[in-house]
């Protein structure tokens, strides 16, 4: 077994059997993160005390057969805004330098206790507020396929920590895409669970209400592992299929990607349809509508949680990462709280327009990884590929879906899976058929 480039699921199995020692496996790691050439743009920083005293103490329970759950002995990394305790957890900003919390987060502690290893801490889009990877205040990791591109953001280091090789699992957090766009444009599977689900506990806020943590990883069963893990349920994936299924592509949103990435989406979908789904296309527009009020709902609570710390010193921040927070100064907490009203509407209308299919289909991002240089010498292109990036994940943060994107085999193109909310089983399930009819 190549451990560097092993699932996480076959890891935990030969360390089982006696085959992976979980303290050599940790060299692994620890030896490509030291060898490689930009690893200090993908790791803020590294954990290796602890992740050697907890190889250690996993190796023990696998020789003494009491081994705590599939993943004991597995290492992970970690999004630089899950607290970790006694080691600094930034953000991706200078506005957090030396922040150093007394605990760990919710998660993070609940994996040790499962056995994980604490890798590191990956780098991050500053305050989790874009969805490119960009970050010229601290580090930009490089994109899987192109160096010169953005990784996709905001978990950008931590698609990128699994995409290079540096680690087999990585948790980030997804407000408004930052798990599913990082794992689409890195080839990997990424998995946004319901509001709620998990907790975000000691885990720096962006939109509290929004706001979920979940796994990027190689394999539908790596992703339904970790988010055992950290808190969610036990999921079966054994006899998972796609015949009988119904499934619903958003004609509109899927028509308007750009070229591969559609071409790529189509092609996915053709495979479903030959694995046994039955495949309807339909415009919605409940779904347009709850979009649309996403600058009511994420700026301003964002700059309500941040004024304080951003205003202080806002010439710390990346200027296109400011505007975006200070595009919630001056809206009106009545119209905040309208179009919360309105929303909750929209939420039900759209269960009730998708009642009859299984998932709703989408390309996970309408477009390609941007070139860093151009987001970096031109606010255009910056706002509107930004918000391009954005503008498919959105729809199931803003009405509270599950979500999970899948590898379609070409480059940099994911196609999406949305559930509702609390059904993450079923997508998960649905999610291991898929993976295999797209293989």
């Amino acid at each position: 077994m190549d451990m560097r480039w092993a699932t996480a699921g076959d890891l935990g199995r030969g360390i089982a059997a006696g085959e992976v020692d979980p303290e050599a496996l940790l060299d692994t790691f620890l030896a490509a993160i030291a060898a490689h050439e930009v690893a200090d743009a993908i790791y803020a920083r590294l954990t290796e005390d602890r992740a050697r005293a907890e190889a250690a103490a996993a190796a023990k329970r696998a020789r003494d057969g009491v081994r705590r759950g599939p993943l004991d002995g597995v290492p992970i990394s970690w999004k630089d805004l899950f607290d970790s305790a006694e080691v600094a957890t930034e953000a991706g900003t200078k506005l957090l330098a030396g922040r150093t919390p007394k605990d760990d987060a919710a998660v993070l502690a609940r994996a040790s206790q499962g056995g994980a290893v604490c890798l590191g801490k990956t780098h991050m889009s500053e305050l989790a507020f874009s969805g490119l990877g960009l970050n010229p205040m601290t580090a930009t990791p490089p994109g899987r396929h192109d160096a010169d591109a953005v990784p996709g953001g905001s978990s950008s280091g931590a698609a990128a920590s699994v995409a290079h090789g540096l680690a087999p699992l990585a948790m980030g957090s997804d407000t408004g895409g930052s798990i599913r766009v990082p794992a689409a444009w890195n080839d990997l599977v990424g998995f946004k669970p319901s509001f709620g689900r998990l907790s975000t506990a000691g885990t720096v806020p962006l939109v509290e209400s929004i706001d979920v943590v979940g796994p990027l990883a190689r394999t539908v069963e790596d992703a339904t592992l970790c988010y055992a893990l950290c808190g969610g349920d036990a999921v079966d994936l054994r006899g998972a299929t796609l015949e009988g299924t119904r499934l619903l592509v958003l004609e509109d949103h899927a028509d308007g990607a750009r070229e591969a990435p559609r071409a790529a989406f189509r092609h996915g979908v053709e495979r479903l349809e030959a694995a046994g789904a039955t495949v309807e296309r339909r415009t919605l527009d409940v779904v347009g509508e709850a979009v649309a009020l996403s600058p009511l709902l994420f700026a301003p609570e964002a700059y309500a949680i941040w004024r304080d710390t951003i205003e202080a010193a806002p010439h710390l921040m990346y200027d296109r990462i400011l505007e975006r927070f200070r595009g919630g100064r001056d809206t009106l907490a009545a119209d905040v709280l309208a179009a919360w009203r309105t929303l909750r509407d929209l939420r039900a209308r759209y269960l009730a327009a998708t009642a009859g299919f299984d998932a709703v289909l989408l390309p996970t991002a309408p477009n390609l990884p941007p070139s860093r240089r151009k987001l970096a010498e031109d606010d255009a292109t910056y706002v509107e590929e930004n918000l391009l990036t954005l503008s498919h994940t959105r729809v199931g943060n803003v009405l509270d879906l599950c979500g999970l994107t899948l590898p379609t085999g070409v480059p940099c193109c994911g196609l999406m899976m949305l559930t509702p909310s609390r059904t993450e089983e079923r997508l998960l399930r649905l999610g291991a058929a898929a993976e295999a009819a797209l293989a």
